[in-house]
Formats: C-alpha cells, sequence, structure tokens
C-alpha cells in the first residue's frame, strides 16, 4: 500500500516539491492528481474548470508537425479562433454576401476578436520564441520536424507546450533530467513566476531550493508538509525524525512493561483485574511507526600515486566531423589538482572534448599530451549501457575492484540503493536508472589521480548523489566533469570552462563567480562604447589613477549609465502603455457602436468600423510586444 487515508491539500500559489524514498508513491500521487490513476478509495476534489497539466519522466513522443507548429498547440482554442477570424475577414469582402449573414458575421467577428484580445493571442509568437530559447531551442530548429529530435529534446518539446498552456495546476516529474544548465536556470525563474500552483519531483538539490516554497514528505503511507526551502525540509525533517525515534523508543519499553506484568501475574486471582486493564491498555495503543534509517554511507576513492604537475596539454586542436567543425586551433592547460566543470548548452561540444581528454577520440588535427604518471579514469555518457548484462550487480564491481577494495563492495552497494536480494540481479534486467546507479558505483572503486565524468548525475537519486558528491569532494587527484546538477557543480568545481564557439574559455573560479562575470561582460558588452579621446587629450594624458580609484570611478560611471538607462526605459515604457491606452479606449468606442442597435443597418459604415477595429486589435497586440521586452530587459 502507498498511500493510506491521506488527507491533502494544495493551495492556490503553492510550489510543491514531492519528496520520499524510492518506490514510496510520488508518481502514483501525481498520476492521480492528473486523472490518469484513480485512488482505491477517498475522492479527490477538483475546482470547477481547473485545468492539469502533467509531465511524466519519459516516454513521450512527438511526430507530424514542425517544432513551432508542436508547441503552438498549446494555444489551441487561440489558433482556431485566428483562423476563424481569417475566414470571417474573406467571407465579409464577398459583394454577394446577404444583409442577415454579414450582420451575423460581423457580430461572430466581434466575439472572437474580444476574445483574441483577453487572452493575449496577439503574443502567441512572443511567447513560443521566449519558452523555447530558454529551454535551449535554437532559432533554427523552429522549422525542423519535431520526429527528427532525440529523445531528450522530445521531453523538451513536451515541457515546452505544457509551460506555454500555463495549466491550472502544473505536474512535473523529474523536469530537469534533460536540461543543461542554463535551462535548467531558466525553468527555475518562470516556474518561481508561474501563477498557478507547482508540484514537482525533482533530483536537484538546487532546484528544489530555489523553487519549492512547501515539501510534502511521501513516507509510512502517508503525506507530511513542511512549509519551507528544500534546506529547511531536510533540517526539519531529520529533528521530527529524532522525536519520532525518542517516542518510539519510550513506547516500545512502555509496551515492554505491561507485557512484563501481564506474563509474572496473568494467573494470579489477586492481580486479574489489572491484568485485565493493561491487556485493554495493549489493544489500544496504536504503535509508532518509524521510516527505516537513511543510509550515510562514507566512501574514499582507492590510493592511486601521484601524477606530474602537468596532466594534460591540447596544442592547436582541431575536431570536426565531416563538415561539422566542433573545435578549432584549441589550446589547453590542465594542471593537478584542477577540479574542472565543462559548461555549455547541449551540443556544443562538452562531450567530445570529454572523449578527446580521455584519448577516446583523437583530434583531427593538432596534439593531445598527457603528463608524467598519469592514471585516468574515464565516465561516459552510455557508460550504464557498457555494462555485461550476464553479470549479477555484485559481480559487475567483484570482478573490476582491487582486492584490498573488495570488503567495501557491500557497503558502497547499499549507498546506491542495492540492498538484499537487489546484489544478485542481472545487470540486463536492471532500469536505466540502476544501472546508471551500479556504473557509478564500479567507477568508485578503480584507482586512479585523473577522472573525466561526463554527467555522472543522470537518474541518481539525492542520497546516492551525496555518496558520489563527498568521495568526490575528498578525492585528492584531478577532476575534470560535465554535470547538469547546480548543487553538483557548485560543491565541486573550482575552475569553469565554457565550451563553445570552436574553443573554450577558461576562468578559474566557481560556477557562482563565473555566472558574475559572465553578466557583467555581457552588460559592459551592451553599454554604449566611450567617445575617442581628441587628440589634445593624447598629448597630455594624465598619470592612471590607484587601481581603487579607477575601481571607484567605473563603478560610478557604470551606475550613472544604468540610471540613465533606466530613466529611458521607464520613458519608454510609459508612452506604450498610454499608446495602448489610448487605443484601448478607441477599441472601447468602436465595440459599443457595434454593440449599439441599428449598427449594421448601414453596411458601409459597418465594414468601416470592423476594419478599423481589426487594425487597433492588431496595434495593440504590436505595442503590447513592445511593451512586454521592455519589461523583460529590466529583469
Amino acid at each position: 500500500m502507498l498511500l493510506d487515508r491521506v488527507t491533502w491539500q494544495v493551495s492556490d500559489g503553492d510550489r510543491v516539491g514531492l519528496c520520499g524514498p524510492n518506490g514510496a508513491g510520488k508518481t502514483t500521487l501525481l498520476r492521480m492528481l492528473a486523472g490518469l490513476d484513480e485512488p482505491d478509495s477517498g475522492t479527490i476534489v477538483r475546482p470547477t474548470g481547473l485545468t492539469v497539466g502533467y509531465l511524466p519522466q519519459d516516454g513521450l513522443a512527438h511526430a507530424g508537425r514542425t517544432l513551432v507548429d508542436e508547441v503552438s498547440q498549446a494555444f489551441k482554442p487561440l489558433l482556431d479562433a485566428r483562423e476563424e477570424l481569417t475566414r470571417i475577414e474573406h467571407a465579409l469582402a464577398e459583394p454577394t454576401l446577404p444583409e442577415g449573414e454579414h450582420e451575423r458575421l460581423l457580430e461572430r467577428y466581434h466575439d472572437l476578436s474580444e476574445f483574441f484580445r483577453r487572452e493575449e493571442g496577439y503574443s502567441i509568437d512572443l511567447r513560443v520564441t521566449q519558452v523555447l530559447d530558454g529551454l535551449g531551442f535554437a532559432r533554427s530548429d523552429a522549422n525542423k520536424a519535431v520526429e527528427t529530435f532525440s529523445g531528450g529534446w522530445q521531453m523538451r518539446i513536451a515541457l515546452a507546450t505544457l509551460l506555454l498552456g500555463r495549466p491550472g495546476l502544473l505536474l512535473l516529474d523529474e523536469p530537469t533530467n534533460h536540461l543543461d544548465l542554463d535551462a535548467r536556470n531558466w525553468l527555475e525563474s518562470y516556474l518561481i513566476a508561474y501563477p498557478h500552483p507547482v508540484i514537482l519531483v525533482s533530483h536537484d538539490r538546487y532546484f528544489l531550493d530555489a523553487v519549492v516554497t512547501k515539501v510534502a514528505d511521501l513516507s509510512l503511507r502517508t503525506i507530511t508538509d513542511y512549509i519551507g526551502t528544500y534546506s529547511f525540509y531536510l533540517t526539519e525533517y531529520d529533528a521530527r525524525m529524532n522525536r519520532l525515534r525518542k517516542a518510539k523508543q519510550e513506547q516500545d519499553d512502555e509496551v515492554a512493561r505491561m507485557k512484563a506484568f501481564i506474563d509474572r501475574f496473568r494467573y494470579q486471582a489477586t492481580k486479574a483485574a489489572q491484568v485485565q486493564s493493561r491487556i485493554k491498555m495493549l489493544d489500544k495503543i496504536e504503535i509508532i511507526e518509524v521510516p527505516p534509517e537513511r543510509k550515510h554511507v562514507h566512501f574514499a576513492f582507492p590510493t592511486c600515486p601521484k601524477s606530474g604537475r602537468m596532466v594534460m596539454e591540447l596544442t592547436d586542436v582541431r575536431k570536426a566531423y565531416g563538415d561539422l567543425v566542433v573545435f578549432d586551433r584549441l589550446n589547453l592547460h590542465i594542471e593537478r589538482g584542477d577540479r574542472i566543470a565543462l559548461v555549455a548548452p547541449n551540443g556544443a561540444g562538452k562531450s567530445t572534448l570529454m572523449r578527446m581528454l580521455s584519448g577516446a577520440e583523437a583530434p583531427t588535427s593538432g596534439s593531445c599530451r598527457e603528463g608524467h604518471q598519469v592514471v585516468k579514469q574515464y565516465f561516459a555518457q552510455d557508460e550504464a549501457t557498457r555494462l555485461d548484462p550476464v553479470k549479477t550487480v555484485y559481480q559487475t564491481l567483484e570482478s573490476d575492484a582491487p582486492i584490498n577494495m573488495v570488503p567495501m563492495i557491500r557497503n558502497l552497494l547499499g549507498g546506491f540503493l542495492f540492498a538484499g536480494d537487489d546484489i544478485y540481479k542481472k545487470a540486463g534486467v536492471l532500469s536505466g536508472g540502476e544501472r546508471t546507479r551500479l556504473a557509478v558505483a564500479r567507477m568508485l572503486l578503480r584507482p586512479a589521480n585523473t577522472l573525466l565524468l561526463d554527467e555522472p548525475t543522470n537518474h541518481l537519486d539525492l542520497d546516492s548523489k551525496d555518496v558520489l558528491l563527498e568521495a568526490l569532494a575528498a578525492f585528492g587527484g584531478t577532476l575534470i566533469f560535465v554535470s547538469h546538477d547546480r548543487y553538483f557543480v557548485d560543491r565541486l568545481a573550482t575552475k569553469i570552462i565554457a565550451v563553445g564557439n570552436g574553443g573554450v574559455e577558461v576562468y578559474p573560479g566557481t560556477y557562482a563567480e563565473y555566472l558574475w562575470s559572465k553578466k557583467q561582460r555581457q552588460a559592459a558588452a551592451a553599454a554604449p562604447s566611450p567617445k575617442p579621446a581628441t587628440p589634445a587629450a593624447n598629448k597630455a594624458a594624465p598619470v592612471a589613477p590607484p587601481a581603487s580609484y579607477e575601481h571607484k570611478k567605473r563603478a560610478d560611471a557604470e551606475a550613472r549609465r544604468r540610471r540613465r538607462a533606466d530613466d529611458e526605459r521607464r520613458r519608454r515604457v510609459s508612452e506604450l502603455e498610454q499608446r495602448i491606452a489610448a487605443h484601448e479606449g478607441k477599441i472601447r468606442d468602436i465595440e459599443a457602436q457595434m454593440s449599439a442597435a441599428g449598427f449594421y443597418d448601414d453596411r458601409t459604415v459597418a465594414e468601416a468600423a470592423v476594419a478599423l477595429h481589426k487594425q487597433l486589435m492588431w496595434e495593440v497586440g504590436d505595442l503590447m510586444n513592445r511593451w512586454e521586452t521592455l519589461q523583460q530587459s529590466d529583469e
């Protein structure tokens, strides 16, 4: 039984993180809320007219449309209205149209136009572009057939359609599984501003902390709410479990005392009443249940001799697949102890670079030089598919483990959720997530001083990620990794390599510092260029002031520039709002005329009014798009 006599409520504005151990029923609950499964007993009450959108973990595929046409299906009622408006316009242009039919079409046109305006139909294209951009689609993807996209991109298409539809209740089961870091950051912002309740399951701790306002914990067949962030939930959950274990211990002690009394005096007539009283008390006791204590597995990599100071060096590297050039004249130097995160949108070349660094692929030209005594271990994206399907879970680790690491195998398997008879399962019958967990566990047993990990956290739950994270944090060698888990990147990386445009950009710092630096550079690039100095000024150039003074001077200038830009933006927003209000006033006047008795008696006047109404509506749509763009530029 997954849930038993559960009463739970989701309120308007809630952003709920659904948490709990594997198998607790998180996906089942989402499916019931979506109406795909029914409870065995009890009822799920939904407000009249509530729309529910559900994104499953996998299994979605699309075909038969272009990308833009597919995601635009979120606006099907508006698209249908737009098509009907076009048909009515053509019909009204027919001179042979009967008078009565003409009047009916004008009234229908008015109703549809009002619906189209009220539902923001004029901004459909803008909204589609914003969501597709945010989820990492290129502008050139717009007219591609959806069936040409891979499984991960298929899920992004489903997510885009869901977000554009803005359902009254949004249910997301692992929405970040197929998103890179930029897309995850965008989705965080989108969900924070989402106007309706959101319930999501995620194994991304940073994402949960950023998005949720409440955590619903599924355990012991019930749901317990924790108001706050995911980090708050972890603290409160541990405190609650400690109180529960203490209460359980006290109850067990009391039950043991009563049973001892009953056993001792069961056959003594003078104690019969007291014995019966205690038997009745035992029958009435509600046994306190305590969830199994979460295992905290600690693991360290097997020792390996240190490498030389220089670990790897790429010189003038070019990598191409036919006409597709991924890298051109790439130069990169990696030293012992570097902890590097490769970041870039999907498809930019991160995995290609990892394969070249690991030696799995050679560059088209240029050189990849390896340092002294470097012992590499490479975890590829498809590492889980390389497991021998005939070997059991235990044999998979045993066959690769050094002799001194064999005693650690069961402990490590427990940390990755392989317990009891699970260790005797064949690798070939494991699910995709289980195979990934097993592949990561196998990697931890191999001695190396240089690790290259390409998305090792995919399909790992939070507890398994913690085992891996702790081991990597204590690893004393060189680490190069790709991960779309922000918490993982923040904890491990001390150097960022941004991949793209045929090369790399090396940033010596954390991911948060890299994002800050990137934002500052983008702002500086968008700022107006300074005026060139005059010849006289060049002749008598003053001595450069101290660095601290220069920094303050630049900061003050930047602040003034931002204030000017904000003032200009506010002025343009105010001007657009005035124009929109004026247009909407004219539209209301025309609609009042159109609803007045006898308006359609003069066909010429009516047609002119309808044409002006249409023109004003399209102009309002254009003004609204410009207004939204200016508003977003301030975010």
